[in-house]
């Protein structure tokens, strides 16, 4: 397993486990992101501050530190 901040550009992968507090894990939740979602990386901002995911047919941009909550694996 990794981190959704270490996938490469395009990649798919499924969420396997969130590892924010309630909150976090509540808005990442109603976005789509949860445990077993399918996500796209589509774009990373300069330097991997921020990373821009589609889950369905939304894309999200995250907080780099955010990502890094999130364990995925490739589909």
């Amino acid at each position: 397993m990794k981190k959704l901040i270490e996938c490469e550009k395009g990649e798919r992968v499924k969420v396997i486990k969130l590892n924010a507090d309630h909150d976090l894990k509540q808005r990442l939740i109603s976005f789509g992101v949860m445990k077993g979602a399918s996500i796209q990386v589509v774009e990373y901002s300069l330097g991997k501050k921020t990373v821009e995911v589609k889950v369905g047919k939304m894309r999200i941009a995250l907080r780099a530190k955010e990502a890094q909550m999130i364990e995925v694996e490739k589909v």
